[in-house]
C-alpha cells in the first residue's frame, strides 16, 4: 500500500483526506494533476474490490472519496482538470449508486445516479451516462418493472461507445429483463449479441474491475437469463461458472458471482425436476453470506418453489432464508 492509499484507508475523523488536502495546497494552486491521477487510481482499485467486498464496507470508502471530490470542486483548476474531476466524481457516484442498489437503498441509489449523470453531462462523458442507464435498469428490474428495465438497457446501448464494456453489459441487462417478461426470442437474441461482442474482448489486467466486461461475466449472465426463461441449458452454464471461478472450492475471489450461479443452478434443477439438488444449490448460496440484499428475491423464488412442492427440506430452507434476511436488516 503506497502513502496515498494509506492516507485514504484511515478510518473515523477524515485524517487521511485532511493530510492529502494539506499536501495538495502546499504543492499546487489548483486541484493538481497528481491528486487527480491518484483519485482516478483509487477509483479503479475500489471498482476491482467490488466483487469480493461487503457492500456496506466498500460504500463507506466510496463516500469518503466522493466527499473529497466535492471539496476539490472549489479549488482553482484548468478546464482540463475540471473535466477530469467531474469524470472521476461521476465514477465514484456511479459506484456508490451500485452499492446502494445492492443494499436495497433505493432513494440513495437514485440520488447517486442522478449526480453521476449530471457530472457526466458536464464532462460530456457518454460512457458514464450509459452506465447510469444500465445501472438504473438493474435497479428497476429488481423491483419487478421489467418493461422499464428493457427501455433503460436500450437507452444505455444507444449512449455506449462502440465495443465498450457498457455496450455489452447493457445488452446483457436487456436480455435478463426480456427473460423476466417471458420474451424468449428477445432473450436469446440478446445472449447471442453478448457472446459475439464479448468474444472480441482483449484479456484484461484487472478482470475483477466492475466496469470492465470480461468473458466470465458473459457466461454468468447467460446462466441467469436461461434460468429465468426456464431453459434447462442454464444448468451447464451455471456449473461452468462455479467450476471456473472456484475449481478447488475456494470462493474468495468471486463470492457473489458464485452465489448467484448457485441460485441459477437451483432454478435450472427445478425445471429439470431435481428438487433435492436444487435445495442443496440454493442453500449453498444462502449460507455463503454473499447474496446481497438486492438479490434476496432471487433466492426467495427458489424457496417458494420448493415450498410449493411440499418437500421435507422446505422448513430448513425457509429458516436459512429468514436468517439471511434478518442479518441484512439488522434484526435478531
Amino acid at each position: 500500500m503506497d502513502e496515498f492509499d494509506a492516507l485514504l484507508a484511515r478510518e473515523g475523523d477524515g485524517e487521511g483526506f485532511d493530510a492529502l488536502e494539506l499536501a495538495r495546497r502546499v504543492s499546487a494552486d489548483d486541484a493538481g494533476k497528481e491528486t487527480l491521477s491518484r483519485l482516478e487510481d483509487s477509483f479503479d482499485k475500489l471498482a476491482v474490490r467490488y466483487p469480493g467486498s461487503p457492500p456496506q464496507e466498500l460504500l463507506e470508502r466510496v463516500r469518503r472519496h466522493s466527499a473529497y471530490v466535492t471539496r476539490l470542486m472549489d479549488a482553482r483548476m484548468t478546464l482540463a482538470e475540471q473535466r477530469r474531476l467531474y469524470v472521476v466524481g461521476g465514477w465514484f457516484q456511479l459506484l456508490a449508486a451500485t452499492l446502494h442498489i445492492d443494499l436495497n437503498q433505493e432513494h440513495a441509489a437514485t440520488a447517486s445516479l442522478r449526480t453521476a449523470d449530471t457530472l457526466a453531462r458536464h464532462a460530456e462523458h457518454s460512457e458514464i451516462r450509459s452506465w447510469c442507464h444500465e445501472t438504473d435498469a438493474w435497479r428497476v428490474l429488481t423491483g419487478g418493472v421489467y418493461g422499464r428495465a428493457v427501455d433503460l438497457s436500450q437507452a444505455a446501448q444507444e449512449l455506449a461507445p462502440a465495443g465498450s464494456s457498457v455496450a455489452i453489459q447493457a445488452t446483457a441487462q436487456e436480455g435478463r429483463a426480456r427473460a423476466r417478461l417471458g420474451d424468449r426470442k428477445g432473450a436469446y437474441a440478446a445472449i447471442d449479441r453478448v457472446q459475439r461482442m464479448s468474444a472480441t474482448l482483449e484479456p484484461l489486467k484487472n478482470a475483477e474491475h466492475h466496469y470492465q466486461y470480461e468473458p466470465g461475466k458473459a457466461l454468468a449472465y447467460t446462466a441467469t437469463t436461461l434460468a429465468w426463461i426456464g431453459d434447462p441449458a442454464a444448468e451447464s452454464y451455471a456449473r461452468e461458472v462455479i467450476a471456473g471461478l472456484a475449481p478447488t472450492g475456494d470462493v474468495q475471489k468471486w463470492p457473489r458471482r458464485i452465489a448467484s450461479a448457485n441460485i441459477d443452478l437451483a432454478l435450472a434443477l427445478l425445471v429439470d425436476d431435481r428438487p433435492d439438488e436444487a435445495c442443496d444449490a440454493v442453500q449453498r448460496a444462502i449460507l455463503s453470506g454473499r447474496v446481497v440484499p438486492s438479490n434476496h428475491w432471487r433466492a426467495l423464488e427458489v424457496v417458494r418453489a420448493v415450498e410449493a412442492r411440499k418437500l421435507p427440506e422446505s422448513p430448513d430452507l425457509r429458516e436459512a432464508y429468514q436468517g439471511m434476511s434478518s442479518l441484512a436488516t439488522g434484526e435478531r
